[in-house]
């Protein structure tokens, strides 16, 4: 056991160069909170966030980076820890965007389609591979969540057990962008299975979340991502970091 904080993330949602949020992925359920992403990125690093994410909504459904302008105009702008996903799916656009600044690249398709991928991707870049498994139901999503796979997700984590993956991102879909708080259950049952570092994802609502998270149910969970609420202000930055720094804990 080691001890250190809980890792919160706030998320940057790109689509056609704008910061957007969407309902459960779906690209036609976008609101725009943010022209230009670089500040919204700034603004968080001001906040005191140490980490960022940041997604290519238009890249997961081309399978080819789109935003890639407002992704180095945000890396110009911070020196935060950022990782990076959407339409990452071969080595050449992972050592493109960690030459980049990317901190850290999140395969999802890929690691549903070209698993061994991941794998090369590791060794190549040890402790830069970040999965993203996607769920609805328990099966993992692809391509901008717009296809469900018939593998399920403790499946999909047991595939890179020994890959060298830095941490896997865990999406409840049906949470995403409704406020109803994190699928924690289902998040601690995934981290319990498996040694890699989970992140939880999707639905985080308020400061409970945060406060769930730094108990002893749910320690086992390394981070999460947090993205409407810090938007529309149901959850206060200065109040969610000050919890955090309270409460180091001891996790797995």
């Amino acid at each position: 056991m080691d001890t250190r904080q809980l890792k919160l993330f706030p998320a940057i949602d790109l689509k056609d160069g704008q910061c957007v949020r969407l309902i459960q992925g779906d690209m036609d359920q976008a609101t725009v909170f943010n022209d230009t992403p670089h500040a919204q990125a700034k603004a968080f690093e001001d906040a005191g966030f140490d980490y960022l994410h940041i997604v290519d909504l238009n890249g997961a459904f081309e399978g080819a980076p789109v935003n890639a302008e407002a992704v180095e105009q945000i890396l110009a702008n911070v020196s935060m820890s950022t990782q990076l996903g959407g339409g990452i799916r071969n080595l050449d656009t992972i050592a493109m965007w960690l030459e980049k600044g990317i901190s850290r690249v999140i395969l999802g398709t890929v690691a549903v389609e070209n698993p061994d991928l991941i794998h090369v991707a590791c060794r190549e870049f040890p402790g830069r591979i970040v999965v993203g498994l996607d769920a609805k139901d328990g099966m993992v999503a692809v391509r901008g969540w717009a296809e469900t796979s018939k593998l399920e997700l403790g499946d999909m984590a047991a595939r890179f057990s020994d890959a060298g993956v830095a941490a896997i991102i865990f999406t409840d879909i049906a949470r995403d962008g409704i406020l109803t708080g994190l699928n924690l259950d289902a998040t601690a049952d995934l981290a319990k299975s498996t040694s890699i570092p989970i992140i939880a994802s999707g639905g985080l609502s308020s400061l409970d979340d945060i406060k769930a998270l730094l108990g002893p149910k749910y320690n086992m969970i390394d981070g999460a991502i947090t993205g409407r609420a810090l938007y529309d202000g149901r959850l206060d930055a200065k109040q969610a970091l000050d919890l955090i720094a309270e409460n180091e804990t001891a996790r797995p």
